[in-house]
């Protein structure tokens, strides 16, 4: 190509120069003007240089016999080696449609960004620019584009829970008591008059998406400011910088900032105090999202506030409506166990279906959290799709791909009970075993022990609160009882899990049967009122009670007039308790209307 060129090029300037935009001819001493003008004003498709471009020819490398040979032909009628901006624009547009051919300019959506080509893509085919394209109506009816989004929602990195959180309260489900109609937080949100909140609630009940809905309403209307940060991930300079650009945010633009801090509770206490004179003083409005009793994980200076939003467990149904959204938007179709499916025609794509049965699977097993529901219906789905494109691949009849129950419960591999060691959860269980023994209902006593030990409690920590309950409510009415806990806590640190659940089970039916009895409970909570309600000195040791070891106690008339009790055969009349306690009777007395 080099020879090419030399042989065409001449030692003398040429007398005209060709636009590449235009492709009208100027002479060299105008060329570089009137690029400037053209180039400003010319066509829109015309797409500036890239790096690759601005070399001469002779350095670029034909993509094929065609570029070559207009490269070529280009040289040859130019005069001199001038570069490529100077040069006639058929090997550039040549490189340029080459370049097309291998390039689709992406006018899709956000969410179809970095999608994988799918092994049932055929060459040429594109992808449908809309995920939740045309639906199809019939069993058979072709939808290429609908099959093609279904494959490329399924095979994009994002999961699924991402991909199709919610941007508006129409599609917020599960939480009605906070946000339903005629509610007062969504009054205020519909006004943008948004209070500072802290959103507690387990993982997968919407506290974040609700956080990305009030953002996505103040970003439309431009009320406000948002901005989303994670205690996981933010220092405390950070968070400054924020506040910061809030200050002036608010002083030039006059817009308030929602600061939105995910799993708030990961802040210390000092962390937290940052946010306080700007919660105080309105420079920002915080949202903070938490799994944690805020009672105890959020600063209670920075809690006053704040307004707590209890968002709850999401309900078998409200995970049946998120999961219907996702299987609607994917274009999957929902079968019966009477429903026959339709091999698809020649020419067709596979058709994505699935079981009834699956879905509601997903929405019992999923523990009312929509992040693991949707992500298992993704997994559940990529697998059957990676099956089917290997068999595709093995030159196997294509055949109807089917999500079943089976491939749900394989996705989720558990119960995914919701339990956590050291959090609100942990102490909740306890306490419902408690109150399940003291009421003597023994099948609800072992319910609780279960959820316990299934989420992965010690079951040392369970048998130290049995032997405690065999004591303070069973008693005296059953004195077995506490050897059975104690011997329970001993078996259980000897062989461990799992073999000692049974043991612990046998423990609670034991004490959920025996007969109750708080006397001991009550009047030892009685005796530590007296001491601590009492007033002034605490009264002291009455003489004839006191050892008298040495010459001088004796002296001192300690242990005089002591009756000792084995020398008589019949009860003995003498005080044991203090003078101003005589005849207390801790087994009866309300420390409420007594004072000493």
């Amino acid at each position: 190509m080099a020879e090419e060129l030399t042989a065409g090029s001449s030692p003398s300037a040429p007398d005209s120069v060709q636009c590449p935009v235009c492709l009208k001819d100027f002479k060299p001493s105008a060329i570089n003007r009137h690029l400037d003008s053209c180039l400003l004003g010319g066509p829109a498709d015309s797409s500036p240089m890239t790096a690759e471009d601005s070399g001469p020819p002779v350095k670029k490398k034909a993509r094929n016999n065609d570029a070559e040979s207009s490269v070529s032909s280009s040289s040859s009628s130019a005069p001199a080696p001038i570069f490529s901006v100077f040069q006639s624009n058929k090997s550039k547009t040549s490189a340029l449609n080459d370049r097309k051919s291998f390039t689709k300019p992406n006018t899709g959506p956000a969410v179809s960004k970095g999608v994988k080509r799918g092994l049932t893509e055929e060459p040429g085919q594109e992808s449908a620019e809309k995920p939740d394209g045309p639906s199809c109506d019939g069993i058979n009816s072709a939808c290429s584009s609908g099959d093609m989004a279904r494959r490329s929602l399924f095979t994009i990195d994002k999961p699924l829970a991402e991909i199709l959180r919610p941007k508006s309260l129409e599609e917020y489900f599960g939480q009605n008591k906070v946000v339903g109609e005629h509610t007062l937080l969504r009054s205020l949100l519909e006004t943008q008059d948004i209070p500072s909140l802290i959103l507690w609630g387990p993982p997968g009940c919407g506290k974040t998406t609700l956080a990305h809905i009030i953002a996505c309403s103040s970003k439309k209307k431009g009320t406000s400011r948002f901005v989303s940060l994670s205690a996981t991930s933010t220092s405390t300079s950070e968070v400054r910088e924020v506040i910061k650009q809030a200050q002036n945010e608010l002083r030039l633009c006059k817009r308030r900032s929602i600061l939105f801090i995910d799993e708030i509770h990961r802040f210390n206490k000092l962390q937290q105090d940052t946010f306080l004179p700007h919660v105080e003083n309105g420079t920002i409005t915080l949202i903070g999202a938490t799994t944690e009793n805020p009672s105890f994980q959020v600063n209670a200076a920075l809690l006053s506030r704040c307004r707590v939003l209890v968002l709850e467990k999401l309900s078998v149904e409200a995970m049946g409506s998120i999961l219907l959204r996702a299987v609607d938007t994917l274009g999957l179709r929902v079968v019966g166990p009477d429903t026959t499916n339709h091999k698809p025609q020649d020419g067709q794509q596979p058709v994505i279906y699935i079981e009834q049965q699956a879905l509601d699977t997903v929405a019992y097993l999923c523990d009312g959290d929509a992040r693991t529901g949707l992500n298992s219906l993704q997994l559940a789905v990529q697998a059957q799709l990676s099956q089917a494109q290997s068999k595709a691949l093995q030159g196997s009849s294509t055949e109807e791909i089917v999500v079943k129950e089976d491939h749900v419960k394989e996705g989720l591999q558990r119960s995914h009970i919701l339990y956590d060691k050291a959090g609100e959860e942990h102490y909740n269980c306890i306490s419902a075993l408690h109150k399940s023994m003291r009421g003597s209902h023994e099948n609800a006593s072992l319910y609780w022990l279960g959820r316990m030990l299934e989420g992965g409690e010690d079951p040392l920590y369970v048998a130290r609160r049995l032997v405690r309950f065999a004591s303070e409510d069973v008693g005296l009415a059953d004195p077995l009882a506490l050897p059975q806990a104690v011997s329970a806590f001993q078996a259980c640190h000897l062989i461990g899990m799992p073999e000692c659940e049974v043991i612990l089970a046998q423990c609670v039916i034991y004490l959920a049967r025996a007969p109750k009895s708080v006397d001991v409970y009550k009047a030892y909570s009685n005796v530590k009122a007296c001491l601590r309600n009492h007033k002034g000195p605490l009264p002291p040791v009455p003489l004839h009670l006191r050892n008298a070891p040495t010459k001088l106690m004796k002296e001192l008339d300690y242990a005089k007039g002591y009756k000792y009790n084995p020398a008589f055969s019949e009860p003995v009349e003498q005080e044991y308790l203090p003078q101003e306690l005589k005849d207390v009777d801790f087994f009866t007395w309300n420390p409420k209307n007594t004072i000493f």
